[in-house]
């Protein structure tokens, strides 16, 4: 039997410090050379995900953008891919008709970019590309159709819970849309993506891909629900959220006690 092992990032194997720890990076790299099929996956991107896990330098297969790629570790090849169609043009018209003026993924050129209007951006906006200083993504564009161009796979919108809660229930049914608050800025966000792209739709790709016939998960919060329903076994850290731990086959330590690393180091058994 081959079992296919699944973490969420933050909060779960990301320390509150936003990296793993020495003893998680050892614990993985050591496991999955002994054969131990892993995978974490994030909203972050390939980028993102990868400075706060450069430890991890295991071939991985990774889902980022809330399962809109699974891309290997260490070649970056892109494994499984998922793009809107043109119908987000309508959906990006109706934003700028609401003055919302989103951050857009899109590979233009073939460059993977995130493009955005300075003069339109929200504070939370400007801290969260504050944060993404020096990115070689980075994509300034001079005006709001500018960011209609190239394959987009991703919206990311921050601005007042009351603008974004009445498109988060229009296009909710439509689109795959996660309307949360930041974990660590606690700004809003609504991230709208292709309606056959979530993590537990990637994680079921990605078992079918690696021909595993076991899956077993790990997480902190409520969007990890689905992945938790998905698995075979499923297992909530310390810090997770209630309603996630009264699903999960059983409680772990915390993130900050490297609860994901623990678990896998005394109880992953070669195949």
């Amino acid at each position: 039997m081959r079992t296919l092992y699944v973490s969420d990032l933050d909060g779960t194997l990301l320390r509150s410090s936003e990296k793993t720890s020495e003893y998680t990076n050892r614990v993985i790299n050591r496991l999955t050379k002994q054969g131990m099929l892993f995978s974490y996956a994030t909203a972050r991107s390939l980028i993102t995900a990868k400075k706060v896990t450069c430890g991890i330098n295991a071939k991985i297969p990774l889902i980022v953008y809330n399962g809109a790629f699974v891309i290997d570790n260490l070649t970056e090849d892109i494994l499984l891919e998922n793009y809107f169609d043109d119908r987000i043009q309508f959906v990006l018209d109706d934003l700028f008709a609401h003055q919302i003026y989103p951050i857009v993924y899109a590979y233009i050129e073939g460059a993977e970019k995130f493009s955005f209007v300075p003069e339109c951006c929200t504070d939370g906006m400007e801290k969260f590309l504050e944060s993404r200083k020096g990115d070689p993504r980075t994509n300034v564009v001079k005006t709001i159709n500018d960011l209609k161009s190239g394959r987009i796979f991703y919206i990311t919108c921050i601005d007042e819970p009351q603008k974004l809660e009445p498109l988060y229930r229009k296009y909710k049914d439509s689109y795959h849309c996660v309307y949360q608050t930041d974990l660590y800025t606690e700004e809003q966000w609504l991230e709208i993506m292709p309606l056959n792209v979530s993590k537990a739709k990637a994680v079921k790709q990605l078992q079918t891909y690696l021909k595993c016939d076991k899956l077993v998960v790990f997480g902190d919060g409520k969007n990890d629900i689905d992945m938790f329903e998905l698995a075979d076994e499923s297992y909530a850290v310390q810090n997770a959220h209630e309603d996630l731990k009264r699903i999960a086959t059983s409680i772990i330590p915390s993130n900050d006690e490297d609860g994901v690393a623990k678990w896998l180091d005394e109880n992953f058994i070669m195949e």
